[in-house]
């Protein structure tokens, strides 16, 4: 429910605050008061279009925050995967506008509007004599019912729609799979192509360019590489003048030396090492050297074999790693191409018999709705017949249509309020007071099981009195039992039994500006009796006494 309004600068409301009642909260006020200022401030809380034109003045901004207590729903999931801090039972909605755009937020995190318009549908259900009821379009019927009928159809439905998402998986893949058989033959032989092309190529490794490159340096440096790995073998262990010729002698003087003073030993023990390293390494180069080969076969077997990894990688994506990718690529899709050829008709016997499954549960479920729909109906007729409506005929009337997520039925309202018509879909009937007693009909019966928490009524008495407007005011009172009510009225007995009276009226006091107050005794009698009589007087305080009690 809605607990707090704050309103700050806008269009004629300075800065307000009210506490809302859990139960009936009525707005009346002077002719031209501006009453559905405030019903319009929640409307944009929750998302609704604004622009500047709403900011006060010469403000610089309008502030508009709701508090809501919420009760009825689990939003814990809701806000988790949308970034929002969950504050338990109370929320915040603000929404703060600018001359240059709004913000929103929900308990201080910024959300888009979007959002917001989504949230209101869980918490708000706002209606009134200048919009269309969303209930009187056929796709809510179905819903409603659905609703009504949830303790034996809600788990029938349940069991459907898991077969029908199934169902709609399994379309989708003869889909895929047909779109693949009709390739032409030509496209297949062209995958062939290219797939044999990858694979006889036997790619060794994805660096198997790199490593053949290497190779062909040094085949094509045959000569050079003999004569530097020639040349540093000679200079370690040639005749004349080797290094490690020079260090036999300097291994030889240290020795001597080391027997006059052992300091030197450690010294000599360097060199033995660095002739043991020098001897490999001469080992080493003169191996290498003998190994090499102008091999001139194989220099142009490496260069044929560059050259056709060269030609694929141009092909297939610049790298070999990217050609043994497209290559899996390319095999999966021509294995696809076959699996499909041969799964086709298997698929399609499938479907057939899951279609077969699903008609037999939608007409189990389209069985069940009638009988309920003919037990909602009649409550219907008789809640609308307490609402003065006593020649109404309400029906709830069926059509097959395609398998949908919701079965086969195709379901509308259709209503008769005159005797000698027949009938006809309730949105080219009702007129405007019908329909909002066949809207306050559905919610009264709807009310223990509905989780919307507040419901706004902008007017919805008009073109009604006497009788009618008892009998409203009694279902409204009703409806209130189980949730918020937020009321603009006319009407004297509807405004008798609210919780909280709120009055607005306009000041002139060298700027015009709206204010909004709390009725509450004396102050809420006389507003009652204004309402009954038109001013104040003795007779209509004392009818006013009479219809509060």
């Amino acid at each position: 429910m809605l607990s707090k309004i704050l309103i700050k600068n806008y269009i004629l409301i300075d800065e307000l605050e009210l506490d809302l009642a859990e139960g009936l909260n009525i707005i009346t006020g002077e002719t031209g008061a501006g009453k559905s200022i405030l019903i319009n401030a929640i409307d944009i809380a929750f998302g609704a279009k604004a622009g500047k034109e709403v900011i006060k003045g010469d403000a610089e901004k309008a502030v508009i925050e709701l508090t809501l207590c919420n009760k009825k729903q689990d939003l814990s999931e809701l806000f988790d995967e949308n970034g929002i801090d969950d504050c338990g039972g109370e929320i915040i909605l603000s929404r703060e506008i600018t001359k240059t755009g709004s913000r929103s937020r929900i308990n201080g995190c910024l959300v888009n509007q979007e959002f917001m318009r989504h949230f209101r549908e869980l918490f708000i259900d706002v209606h009134s004599q200048h919009q269309t009821y969303s209930f009187l379009q056929p796709k809510y019927h179905i819903i409603l019912l659905d609703a009504y009928a949830k303790n034996t159809c809600g788990t029938m439905l349940e069991n459907y729609r898991k077969e029908f998402g199934v169902y709609k998986d399994m379309q989708a893949r003869l889909e895929e799979l047909k779109n693949s058989a009709d390739k032409t033959e030509e496209q297949i032989d062209f995958l062939k192509f290219q797939v044999n092309e990858i694979d006889e190529a036997q790619i060794k490794s994805a660096n198997e360019d790199e490593e053949l490159n290497n190779e062909l340096a040094v085949l094509e440096n045959v000569e050079k590489l003999k004569d530097l790995t020639g040349a540093s073998y000679w200079a370690i262990s040639g005749d004349d003048g080797a290094i490690i010729d020079a260090l036999m002698q300097i291994k030889m003087n240290l020795s001597k030396a080391s027997n006059m003073d052992s300091s030197l030993e450690e010294q000599e023990g360097k060199v033995i090492e660095a002739i043991e390293v020098l001897k490999d390494l001469s080992s080493n180069l003169r191996e290498y050297s003998s190994s090499l080969d102008n091999d001139e076969e194989r220099i142009n077997s490496i260069q044929e074999r560059l050259f056709l990894l060269d030609k694929l990688k141009r092909k297939y994506g610049g790298s070999l790693e990217s050609v043994m990718a497209q290559g899996e690529k390319l095999r999966q899709e021509l294995n696809g191409i076959e699996f499909s050829t041969q799964n086709i008709e298997e698929l399609e016997r499938e479907i057939i018999e899951k279609r077969s499954k699903l008609e037999l549960l939608a007409g189990e479920i389209s069985e069940e709705r009638q009988n309920y729909a003919k037990v909602l109906s009649g409550l219907i007729i008789e809640k609308l017949e307490k609402l003065e409506l006593p020649k109404v005929k309400f029906e709830i009337h069926f059509e097959r249509g395609e398998l949908s997520a919701n079965g086969f039925d195709k379901v509308e309202f259709l209503i008769s309020t005159n005797i000698s018509e027949g009938l006809k879909p309730l949105a080219k009937v009702a007129s405007g007071g019908e329909i909002s007693r066949v809207m306050l009909a559905i919610k009264t019966i709807f009310a223990q099981s509905d989780n919307i928490g507040t419901v706004i009524f902008d007017e919805i008495d008009t073109g009604i009195s006497g009788k009618t407007s008892q009998a409203v005011a009694d279902e409204v009172k009703a409806l209130a039992e189980f949730m918020q009510i937020i009321m603009i009225t006319h009407q004297a007995i509807i405004a008798s039994k609210s919780d909280r009276h709120f009055y607005v009226k306009k000041t002139q006091d060298g700027k015009t500006s709206v204010d909004i107050s709390i009725l509450e005794g004396e102050a809420k009698l006389k507003a009652v009796a204004e309402l009954a009589g038109g001013e104040v007087t003795d007779e209509s305080l004392k009818f006013a006494q009479t219809l509060m009690g």
